[in-house]
């Protein structure tokens, strides 16, 4: 008897160490208060793709991945509090989808030794792999969005803003108030007049900001919006009749959801973006082995829009960071450690996205120690109303990074350094 029980207790230990030996990927999740419009569909396409690898592959590497979903409500205690109890469960990497959770995260992931990846959003600076050695901002970040937006307007008016009034309507606080560095900066090289518009969380009140846009009449208006401040701006525009051709969000202020209450008087909106815009074929796959199957993470009716594929993005990146991770370490069990340096080693080509079913889903770039942010290049896309639909309107364009978003980002993360006490440098 005693032998037959140490035998089940040995069998017991086994299996708890089988279940554990998996890759562990938290989503801090927002499914519910003002930003769930942005936080559901994002967090569908992530966790969908995770499933669609254990689906089809059997997870990566042979190792099947297990996806924690812990519910922030876009509030910042209640991110570092899901950031608190999950990463005791083996978590690979983080992708809490909030600069104000970005910020608290950053000292903890370092002191944790957990990597953690802000795409298109969080610290700018955070670039600089040196000083940041845990935090990745690939493929671009919120400098090189505004930076974008001001070269595709360059474009528009003939290699020239000299004399032009740019509104930069935004969202007070951290994430908000990022670009401003970069536009400042353009401002005084270009020769345009930035007008600064700070809209309270959660947005939903907008008369005095859009009077004051209606009184001053700005060339163009940039938005730095989520959820619900969105909705509100565009209709409020439309209300003044802004000319939609001349009003620009950043790539969190175009979505599907962000028009769409507005209906046809949201038609010729633009933004910027990270990802392109196709009805790329693992959608199929996701279809048919996820969400047909009933294990999607919602219910199957964002898939293909735009904050889906950017989840989906996003997994694809964390996905092939792990493949890195697990060629460089010889081990298909990684660590967090052994993936930070897969994430510092990734390479994306135009034969990377092929070959995950999502050709042109984003810009070709390599990581390395020096570069945490990607190549920095982005897309305009406008909405079509009666399509329901956004469409390209350039090429890949890309940010003034060495004339002005490098020199910005060496000079704000080596203060970041000094204050910190980090003793910045490469391997």
């Amino acid at each position: 008897m005693k032998t037959k029980t140490l035998a089940a207790a040995a069998a017991a230990s086994l299996l708890a160490t089988s279940a554990l030996a998996d890759l562990v990927i938290p989503d801090l999740s927002y499914r519910t208060g003002p930003y769930a419009a942005g936080g559901i569909p994002f967090s569908d396409g992530y966790q969908d793709y995770f499933e669609l690898l254990n689906q089809r592959d059997g997870g990566i590497g042979g190792e099947p991945i297990r996806v924690i979903e812990c519910e922030t409500a876009y509030d910042t205690e209640r991110g570092v509090e899901c950031y608190e109890s999950t990463k005791g469960e083996g978590a690979l990497v983080y992708q809490p989808l909030s600069t104000g959770i970005t910020y608290q995260l950053i000292p903890k992931t370092a002191e944790d030794g957990i990597p953690m990846h802000t795409m298109g959003y969080g610290r700018t600076s955070a670039a600089n792999g040196a000083v940041f050695h845990n935090i990745f901002n690939y493929p671009a970040n919120y400098w090189d969005g505004a930076s974008v937006i001001v070269n595709y307007l360059l474009d528009q008016n003939e290699g020239s803003l000299d004399g032009k009034r740019i509104a930069l309507v935004y969202h007070n606080s951290a994430y908000g108030k990022e670009p401003i560095p970069t536009l400042t900066q353009l401002s005084q090289d270009l020769g345009f007049e930035l007008i600064e518009i700070p809209v309270d969380h959660p947005g939903q009140e907008q008369s005095s900001q859009w009077l004051q846009i209606r009184r001053e009449r700005p060339d163009y208006v940039v938005m730095y919006g989520w959820g619900v401040m969105n909705q509100v701006a565009i209709q409020e525009a439309a209300n003044i009749r802004y000319p939609m051709d001349q009003f620009i969000g950043i790539w969190w202020s175009g979505a599907e959801h962000d028009v769409t209450p507005a209906g046809a008087a949201a038609d010729g909106y633009l933004a910027a973006s990270f990802t392109g815009l196709d009805d790329f074929p693992v959608l199929d796959e996701i279809q048919e082995l996820v969400i047909d199957a009933g294990h999607g993470a919602g219910d199957g009716q964002s898939i293909g829009n735009v904050q889906y594929i950017r989840g989906m993005y996003a997994a694809m990146l964390a996905a092939e960071a792990i493949r890195t991770a697990q060629e460089l370490s010889g081990n298909t069990d990684i660590t967090a450690a052994e993936m930070r340096d897969g994430m510092e080693a990734l390479e994306v080509t135009n034969a990377t996205m092929e070959a995950w079913g999502a050709p042109g889903i984003g810009p070709e770039f390599s990581v390395s120690c020096q570069n945490h942010g990607g190549p920095g290049r982005g897309l305009i896309v406008r909405w079509n109303a009666s399509e329901g639909s956004f469409e390209p309107v350039s090429d890949w364009i890309d940010a003034d990074r060495a004339g002005v978003i490098d020199p910005l980002i060496v000079s704000d993360s080596e203060a970041y350094a000094a204050e910190a006490g980090i003793e910045a440098g490469c391997e």
